[in-house]
């Protein structure tokens, strides 16, 4: 692992994580006011499922390109112009009612997201020494959580109280956050020199067998419980008969879970930092998910049950940032996040396909039980490739490998 910071710039990864917290939800906000638009609008899990699909689509398709950017232009720049354009795209939102138009608008937000993404995953290691580097991202998962927690629960009240227009109007402010980090943070990536070209080019995640199983034990995760995306608005809206406020609460207390998880996730020892974890706290998870679909006979019930899955969520984010950071040459940085982050978004992609006509065809109790059951089988099929994951770790003074 190698950091440039002789010093922990403490300043700039508060900055990231305030900035990372409107923003998330803004995000947040505005997928979920989407969701319940469309699904008060009477359209069915296909209309759900496309706008989930665009929303994560692009990520997965530009991802060569994204990680690319991230690592050779100046992450100034790229936050200043990517974060505007977002909060252009969220306002027009707010005065869109057509559903195709709707979900064009949502992947043309996910096209901006699959560059500031990455770009700001890179930035964190530059920020702090390496000792420090678990406890910075634990901070900014935080501060995401934060966001993420707070979303739902606004959307629900918004929508309710308002009508879906102002919490879109609140969402396209919260793009500006991007441009201020931008133009504050003093930890910047400048374009990067020809030999960092070149190991950007080089790096292939799946040269690195650590980080090749971890992608796809977490992405055979997704592949199952990405469709709870779409089905939970269902079930909790019309299996178990909540209103949107306690929708947006039950969505919020996965959240919670992660908030309580993530600052733990820098405690976790060095020596078991592996994929085994990963495996672990996936399968955690995903029996949270399939215990509490199973049982909950109405939508407070859901919330223990799915803050306990996102407190190991939480975990499992940490520990995969600091497996990539360790195991990565900074150069690369950018593509490796975007890399990992898009083989995760394509997994989910996946779900989302089967989930559209699942809806139509199944009680949304019975999907949301046999998503967590997926997840936790395809976490279980994981477990012996773990045996052949030891490697050495990639630092700066590690040869860069050679392009070709």
């Amino acid at each position: 692992m190698s950091f440039t910071s002789a010093e922990s710039r403490w300043a700039d990864v508060r900055l990231v994580a305030g900035g990372r917290a409107i923003a998330v939800c803004g995000e947040l906000l505005a997928a979920t006011t989407l969701a319940l638009v469309l699904q008060s609008a009477g359209h069915g899990g296909l209309a759900v499922a496309g706008l989930l699909l665009a929303a994560t689509l692009p990520i997965a398709l530009l991802a060569p390109v994204a990680g690319r950017l991230a690592d050779r232009a100046d992450s100034r720049t790229l936050l200043v112009v990517v974060g505007s354009a977002q909060a252009v795209i969220c306002a027009t939102l707010a005065f869109t009612t057509h559903p195709v138009v709707i979900v064009a608008l949502v992947a043309a937000l996910a096209c901006g997201l699959s560059i500031t993404q990455p770009t700001l995953s890179a930035l964190v290691p530059r920020m702090v020494r390496q000792a420090d580097f678990a406890r910075a991202s634990g901070i900014v998962q935080s501060a995401s959580q934060i966001g993420m927690l707070a979303a739902p629960a606004l959307a629900g009240v918004l929508v309710g109280q308002t009508g879906p227009r102002v919490p879109l109007l609140i969402a396209a402010v919260s793009y500006l956050s991007l441009v201020v980090i931008g133009l504050l943070l003093r930890t910047r990536r400048h374009g990067a020199s020809a030999a960092d070209r070149a190991v950007t080019a080089a790096f292939r995640l799946r040269d690195d067998r650590t980080l090749a199983v971890m992608t796809v034990a977490v992405a055979a995760v997704v592949a199952g419980v990405s469709a709870i995306n779409v089905f939970d608005v269902f079930f909790v809206r019309e299996t178990l008969g909540a209103s949107t406020t306690v929708y947006g609460l039950v969505s919020a207390s996965w959240s919670a879970g992660m908030l309580l998880g993530s600052p733990l996730g820098s405690r976790i020892p060095e020596r078991r930092r592996t994929v085994g974890t990963v495996l672990a706290l996936l399968a955690a998870a995903c029996l949270a998910v399939l215990i509490g679909g199973a049982t909950a006979g109405s939508a407070w019930v859901l919330i223990p049950a799915w803050m306990v899955g996102g407190f190991f969520n939480g975990l499992l984010n940490v520990s995969t940032n600091v497996l990539i950071v360790s195991r990565v040459r900074p150069e690369a940085h950018g593509r490796a996040f975007s890399v990992y982050g898009a083989s995760v978004q394509a997994a989910g992609i996946a779900g989302f396909f089967v989930a559209g006509p699942l809806v139509e065809l199944f009680d949304p109790r019975v999907l949301v039980a046999g998503a967590g059951a997926a997840g936790l089988l395809a976490a279980l099929a994981c477990v012996p490739l773990v045996r052949t994951t030891r490697e050495p770790r990639v630092t700066r003074d590690s040869p860069a490998p050679v392009a070709g």
